[in-house]
């Protein structure tokens, strides 16, 4: 099967379109025919060396497609269902056919759900919700900031805040270009980093940026805030954090990392994604894509490492 390979770490210009064998699924997986994979700051990270995976390796932590076969003791699931599927264990999703464990795989039968919306969903909708409600638990009427809020995960956390039951919702971007599409994604105010301290307090930060942010979002908490680390976009050094301070403040800082969520809890992160797939389909979740081919995939990783992109980036493999 036509696959995107990473065969030695470094620039976008190293992930090749390659021949590969076709994966089998084993007990408690299903094989999937991918229509479109998601394209993510992760599988950057991956080709970067920064996550240490073996060579040649398939990335794709996120797909849609039909079922191709079904591993041994799957139940629940047929050949030629259209599906969303978290890929992010194993990965592999930039590919014809990937495998996963059935548990982090969402029929779409019943939702009305087209293949290229579902494809946008399993990695960072799901995100959104595991983080707020299972990681910073929050509670109705609490107040959320959130950075890089034009992005991938950061344009639906803000939704998934409010229909958590969030009162205040304020996003973050790095650019004033970005200010009119993180407002698209339902934010009450969209303000610049460099700002943040203006911002006031808040009950729940979620810090994908790393770097000066995630200092700004410690001093941004109100006693008894919570603050949800889950990326290093910023590519910085990591910031240390006093535990005194955290005691003597009432704060609470936690992390959250979807790929070894769904390895140790596949049934929660499946429910995650079902959650998401609901959400979307009655309306509740805007989800802004935009779709390149499989081929294009150096260019999909070039943009996103940019830091341009707002929504998300699909890539068309067998739509």
């Amino acid at each position: 099967m036509t696959a995107i390979t990473i065969p030695s770490f470094g620039p976008a210009d190293v992930l090749r379109l390659d021949t590969v064998p076709i994966p089998v699924p084993a007990a408690g997986q299903v094989a999937i025919d991918v229509a479109y994979a998601g394209a993510n700051f992760a599988e950057v990270l991956y080709r970067q060396g920064v996550v240490d995976v073996p060579l040649p390796f398939v990335p794709g932590i996120e797909v849609s497609g039909r079922i191709r076969a079904l591993g041994p003791g799957v139940e629940g699931l047929s050949v030629g269902q259209p599906v969303a599927a978290l890929t992010i264990v194993d990965s592999g999703g930039y590919a014809e056919v990937v495998t996963t464990a059935a548990e982090l795989v969402v029929p779409l039968d019943d939702y009305g759900l087209g293949l290229e919306l579902a494809a946008a969903l399993p990695s960072n909708s799901t995100t959104a919700f595991l983080v707020l409600d299972r990681v910073a638990r929050i509670e109705p009427g609490e107040s959320v900031l959130v950075h890089a809020a034009a992005g991938g995960v950061g344009s639906q956390l803000g939704q998934a805040a409010r229909l958590l039951g969030a009162g205040r919702t304020v996003g973050t971007v790095g650019r004033p270009d970005k200010i009119a599409a993180a407002k698209a994604f339902g934010y009450d105010e969209v303000i610049l980093r460099d700002d943040v301290a203006d911002a006031g307090a808040f009950d729940v930060v979620v810090d994908m940026v790393g770097g000066a942010s995630r200092r700004t979002s410690l001093d941004r908490l109100a006693p008894m805030g919570r603050l949800v680390v889950m990326g290093n976009a910023s590519g910085a050094d990591d910031v240390g954090i006093s535990a005194n301070e955290l005691w003597f403040t009432n704060k609470t800082v936690s992390g959250f990392n979807l790929a070894a969520f769904a390895a140790a809890n596949p049934a929660a992160a499946g429910a995650g994604l079902r959650r998401a797939v609901e959400a979307a389909a009655r309306g509740q979740l805007e989800v802004r894509t935009e779709t390149l081919s499989l081929h294009d995939a150096a260019d999909a990783h070039r943009r996103i490492e940019s830091g341009t992109t707002t929504g998300k980036l699909l890539l068309r493999v067998n739509a």
